[in-house]
């Protein structure tokens, strides 16, 4: 199979309302690692990704794929900051995907079962999703974005609002999930989570990449005054 990646985003854009949210970006995406994005409260990290996914409409430039964009749809995955659980069982949710892209309803149910089991679900797969706790429903949510081996994964805030032990499961799934060859765009206000997991980091501020660098660099000697201060805790505004 043709590989998906690199991603190539040339002069992106998006604007609402003739506000600018996100633009214009450049930028090059290969094939390997964690990519955290990182930067204060409005910098345009979850606009980013859903532009890059196609969530949000380009009001200007270009994010082109290393395959058409119909085939590029079918071979990524979005979570969401707050998952989204249908009314159905926790096995069910998981194999959902599945049947919608026309794997017989037995199949998909019994690899949705392997995943329940993987994300730590086991004891739970029958039960109704609604009644799962908020760390539970992002495994879920992980395990139906995972099933059908997207190529990219994007994330928005994956683990905010959990605890410890929810979050560090959540990683571990991630880092499992990187080693198996699915690239990774995550978006995090976790800085501590963000040296555990990144391999680069894309720093925005005010809608813009105003840095992009290795994790180990960014970390060690962040170019501009507001990574540095973000990376210290400061406020940026």
């Amino acid at each position: 199979m043709t590989p998906l990646l690199p991603l190539t985003v040339r002069g992106a854009s998006v604007r609402r309302r003739g506000k600018r949210l996100i633009g214009p970006v450049d930028l090059d995406l290969g094939g390997e690692g964690i990519t955290v994005v990182m930067g204060p409260n409005g910098a345009g990290k979850t606009t980013l990704l859903r532009m890059l996914h196609g969530l949000a409409r380009l009001s200007e430039g270009k994010v082109t794929w290393n395959r058409p964009l119909a085939e590029a749809q079918t071979r990524q995955a979005f979570v969401f900051q707050t998952p989204v659980v249908l009314r159905r069982s926790v096995r069910d949710n998981i194999a959902f995907p599945l049947i919608l892209r026309g794997e017989p309803r037995a199949r998909a149910r019994a690899r949705a079962e392997n995943w329940v089991a993987r994300v730590g679900l086991g004891e739970m797969a029958q039960r109704p999703a609604g009644v799962l706790s908020g760390g539970e429903k992002q495994k879920l949510a992980l395990a139906r974005a995972l099933i059908f081996a997207p190529d990219i994964l994007f994330l928005d805030e994956p683990t905010a609002n959990l605890d410890g032990r929810s979050m560090r499961e959540i990683e571990t799934i991630l880092r499992d999930t990187m080693a198996e060859g699915t690239r990774i765009l995550m978006a995090t206000h976790n800085i501590g989570q963000a040296r555990r997991l990144a391999s680069e980091v894309i720093f925005l501020y005010r809608g813009l990449v105003h840095e992009r660098k290795t994790a180990e660099d960014f970390f060690a000697a962040p170019q501009t005054a507001e990574a540095t201060a973000f990376i210290k805790g400061d406020i940026v505004e």
